[in-house]
C-alpha cells in the first residue's frame, strides 16, 4: 500500500498546485509524481463490473484491469487472440471452440481455467444462476446467441449457439465480454463493482468516490509488463475545469477534449491525438407518444436542425454531419447512398403543418457530459434555438452523466419527448440491434429508449446478424439505414472523431477506433 499512499499525496499535491495556478492566474506549476498516470475522465464510473456497465467512461477504466478470449488489434476493430490462444468454428457457425492461454491467473490468486470462463457468461444469461443476481447486465444481448457454454477441459471451452452469429468474435473482445473472477464475484456478491478483480496489466487498488479510481502495475502479469506503477483515473464532469486542470500540469492525459479548446494545446508541452471511429450522434425520439409518434414532426425535427452548423461552429470542425444510424467508419456496410437531411426550416415548417403540430412543446433531455457526447450543453441549446425557430417550443432539462442514464435507458415514456445519446460501437450490428428493435424497447431490456417499431427494420436485423456472407449482411444493412433514416427515429446529428490531450512527459499513448484507452504500454518522464 506503499504506492497508493505515494499516489494519494501526488494527487492532492497536483489539484492544490492547480487550485493556486487558478487563483493567482499563473502557468502551469503542477508536477505529477513520476511514475504515476493521472488521466482526467468524464464522469465517474458507474461499477467497475465490465459486465454490468455500458457507458465508455466506464470501459476506460474496465480494459486495463480485465482481458476477453479476444482483443482488438491495435489501431483496429479486427480481433486477435487474448486470453484464449486459437479458436475452431465449425463448418454451420454455431459451435466455437476456444484453446486458453495456460498459466493465467486473476489479480486474487485464483485460475483463469475453462470453468472460469463457464462462470462469466452463465452468470450473464442464466436467470437461474446463483451469482446472476450480481447484475443486472444490459448489454448481455451481446451474448443471446449462446445456447450454451461447456467445459471440454481445464484448457479449452466451447460455445453452442443457436443460430451463426457474424459478431461473435467481436463481441468477446468488447467490454462486456471481459473475464472477472469468479472467486471475488462469490466474495463480494452485488458489490463486486467495487472489488474488482479481472487477468489485465493493472490491479485495483482503491476508489475514492467522486475523487478517483486507483490502478497499479500487475506484477504478476502473463505479458508484458505494463509502463507505469499507477494510473489515477479522476473524474472530472465539467470540460472547462478538465482543461484548466491539463493546463496547470494537474493532470497527465485528459479525454474528450471540447473542441473550442483544442487550439490550447496546440504549442509545446502538449501532444494532441485524434482517431477516427465508429460514433453516432443523435437525439432519441419519443416516437410512442407526444409529437414525435407522427413521422412528419420526426423528419421535421431532422430538417429543422442545422446540423453543419453544429459541426463547424460548435464542434470546431472534428465531426461529419450523419447521415443514418451506422457510422461511415464501418465502410463494408455503410450505406454512402443516403445524403444527410439537408438543413431546410420552411419543409419542417410545412410538414409540422402537415401533421398539426406547430408550436409544440417538447421536454428535452441532455446531459452535462458524457460518453461520446462531445459538447452537450452547447450542441442541446443550439438545437433549441434551431427548433424554436420553426415553431417548436423546447424545454430543456440537464443532468449529470448517470443521472441522465438512468432518466434516458429505462424509457421517455409519461417524461420526455429528446434526449441527446452518443454511442461508440464495435460492429454495425450492435447499435441498431439494441436501439432499433421492436424487442429492444426498455421494458424487454434493451435500449430502445424511443420505442421506434418497424417489423421489416426487425426482420433485417435478424438476419444480418446470422449471415455468414459478408457482402450479403452489407445488403442487408444497407436497407435497414434507408429504411431508418425516412422513418427518422432519431435525429442523425453527427459523427465525431475523437480526441485526447497529454503532456509531453507521456509516451507510447495512442487512441483506439474501439474508443477503448488502452494504458498498457504507456510510461510518462
Amino acid at each position: 500500500m506503499k504506492l497508493v499512499k505515494w499516489t494519494r499525496r501526488g494527487v492532492c499535491a497536483a489539484v492544490g498546485a492547480v487550485m493556486i495556478a487558478g487563483s493567482l492566474a499563473l502557468p502551469a506549476v503542477a508536477q505529477t509524481p513520476p511514475g504515476v498516470l493521472i488521466v482526467g475522465q468524464i464522469a465517474e464510473p458507474k461499477s467497475l463490473d465490465p459486465a454490468a456497465v455500458t457507458a465508455v467512461n466506464d470501459f476506460r477504466i474496465v480494459v486495463n484491469l480485465y482481458e476477453g478470449l479476444t482483443r482488438y488489434r491495435p489501431g483496429t476493430l479486427e480481433v486477435e487472440p487474448a486470453l484464449a490462444e486459437s479458436w475452431t468454428i465449425s463448418d454451420d457457425g454455431t459451435e466455437y471452440t476456444f484453446k486458453l492461454r495456460p498459466g493465467v491467473k486473476f489479480h486474487d490468486g485464483t485460475n483463469f481455467d475453462a470453468e472460469a470462463v463457464k462462470f462469466n457468461f452463465d452468470r450473464m444469461l442464466d436467470e437461474n444462476h446463483p451469482h446472476h443476481d450480481t447484475g443486472p447486465f444490459p448489454l448481455s444481448f451481446f451474448f443471446s446467441a449462446i445456447e450454451k457454454t461447456e467445459v471440454v477441459d481445464d484448457q479449452t471451452v466451447r460455445f453452442t449457439l443457436n443460430a451463426p452469429y457474424a459478431p461473435f468474435l467481436s463481441n468477446l473482445a468488447y467490454p462486456t465480454g471481459l473475464m472477472v473472477s469468479p472467486a471475488a464475484v462469490k466474495e463480494f456478491g452485488a458489490d463486486f463493482g467495487r472489488h474488482p478483480s479481472g487477468t489485465g496489466p493493472f490491479t485495483f487498488a482503491e476508489w475514492r468516490s467522486n475523487e478517483a479510481v486507483v490502478v497499479e502495475r500487475n506484477a504478476d502479469y502473463w505479458g508484458d509488463m505494463a509502463g507505469s506503477d499507477v494510473v489515477v483515473f479522476r473524474p472530472i464532469t465539467d470540460a472547462n475545469t478538465r482543461v484548466a486542470e491539463m493546463l496547470a500540469g494537474g493532470i497527465d492525459l485528459m479525454v474528450e477534449v471540447p473542441p473550442t479548446s483544442l487550439s490550447q494545446f496546440k504549442g509545446d508541452g502538449f501532444e494532441v491525438a485524434q482517431q477516427a471511429g465508429p460514433h453516432v450522434w443523435f437525439l432519441i425520439l419519443n416516437a410512442k407518444e407526444g409529437p414525435f409518434s407522427d413521422v412528419r414532426v420526426r423528419q421535421a425535427a431532422n430538417y429543422a436542425i442545422n446540423k453543419a452548423a453544429i459541426v463547424n461552429d460548435v464542434l470546431e470542425g472534428t465531426a461529419e454531419v450523419a447521415a443514418g444510424p451506422t457510422p461511415p467508419a464501418f465502410a463494408w456496410a455503410y450505406n454512402d447512398e443516403l445524403e444527410p437531411y439537408p438543413y431546410d426550416p420552411d419543409k419542417a415548417r410545412a410538414l409540422l403543418a402537415d401533421a398539426g403540430a406547430e408550436g409544440a412543446e417538447l421536454t428535452f433531455y441532455v446531459t452535462e457530459g458524457g460518453s461520446g457526447m462531445l459538447d452537450p450543453i452547447a450542441m442541446g441549446t443550439a438545437i433549441q434555438a434551431d427548433l424554436a425557430a420553426v415553431g417548436l417550443k423546447v424545454n430543456i432539462e440537464t443532468y449529470e452523466w448517470n443521472t441522465f442514464l438512468g432518466e434516458v435507458n429505462p424509457g421517455l415514456e409519461g417524461k420526455a419527448d429528446m434526449a441527446e445519446m452518443a454511442w461508440m460501437t464495435n460492429d454495425p450490428d450492435t447499435l441498431p440491434y439494441l436501439a432499433l428493435r421492436t424487442e429492444a424497447w426498455p421494458d424487454q431490456g434493451g435500449f430502445n429508449s424511443g420505442y421506434y417499431s418497424n417489423p421489416k427494420v426487425d426482420e433485417l436485423l435478424e438476419s444480418a446478424r446470422t449471415a455468414v456472407d459478408q457482402d450479403e449482411r452489407a445488403r442487408l444493412y444497407k436497407e435497414m439505414q434507408a429504411i431508418v433514416q425516412e422513418e427518422a427515429p432519431w435525429v442523425f446529428v453527427a459523427n465525431w472523431k475523437q480526441n485526447a490531450v497529454t503532456s509531453d512527459r507521456v509516451q507510447g499513448f495512442a487512441l483506439e477506433p474501439s474508443f477503448l484507452l488502452h494504458l498498457q504500454g504507456v510510461t510518462k518522464d
